[in-house]
């Protein structure tokens, strides 16, 4: 009984169960296993060109992408996105306390998917760890902004109207946005960061990955500027319930 207590206490003090906290390292894991690792197996091991690689990226991460919101959406709600546990902050979805143990998880679970990309393919990469020299700079930077602005919006819209369909509409607008944007739609500082230590054709150079940060950052602010225009005065179908 005394046991019971005191780990009902903890849970309480913490607002976060062990659970929702293996559930966004997994998902952050295999995020960024399906935006490096098919880059490496496309280039790298079936000798296709890196437009390829690309279009193979776009379609493994909206399947992943769909996968692990399902799988993991009911247990922590799925966010593998620091940005998007911010937002869910602000919308008073999750307590600041949880976010304090997602936001480190998300970025550890980016690392380790990145490292576990390198094992898999460890002869055509080399090694395990390095600091990525792709330069992702220019007409790339607002390419973030653009691409963490419609995500973030979606996410939010999606939430309020309690969409049955999250999983599916956000994996598919990754991946259209991926194939559509000149930075490749990374819209996530967790994966960012992740990306800074490869040396694939999926990394970025750590002072572009810093901006892009900066940029998904601003995309955010506006998404979430938007949506509270969008949802300023409660809809009659709202006032009802």
């Amino acid at each position: 009984m005394e046991n019971n207590r005191r780990k009902k206490k903890f849970y309480i003090r913490t607002d976060c169960s062990v659970r929702e906290i293996l559930a966004e390292l997994l998902g952050s894991m295999f995020l960024v296993m399906a935006a490096i690792s098919p880059i490496v197996l496309f280039t790298s091991v079936l000798e296709s060109s890196i437009g390829i690689a690309v279009l193979a990226t776009a379609i493994t991460v909206a399947f992943v992408l769909f996968a692990l919101i399902e799988i993991f959406g009911p247990i922590s709600g799925a966010h593998f996105n620091p940005i998007v546990t911010i937002i869910m902050i602000l919308e008073k979805k999750i307590s600041p306390t949880k976010a304090a143990f997602y936001i480190p998880i998300q970025f550890a679970g980016g690392i380790i998917g990145m490292l576990l990309s390198h094992l898999m393919f460890q002869k055509e990469v080399g090694g395990m760890l390095f600091v990525s020299d792709v330069a992702r700079n220019d007409y790339a930077y607002p390419a973030e902004v653009i691409g963490t602005f419609i995500l973030v919006l979606a996410i939010l819209i999606l939430v309020r109207t309690k969409s049955s369909r999250i999983s599916i509409i956000v994996g598919l607008l990754v991946a259209g946005m991926l194939m559509s944007t000149s930075s490749t739609m990374f819209a996530n500082p967790q994966v960012t960061v992740a990306r800074m230590f490869t040396n694939t054709a999926a990394g970025i150079r750590p002072i572009d990955g810093l901006v892009f940060i900066a940029m998904q950052t601003i995309g955010a602010i506006l998404a979430y500027g938007v949506y509270k225009i969008m949802f300023r005065r409660k809809t009659s179908k709202e006032e009802a319930k």
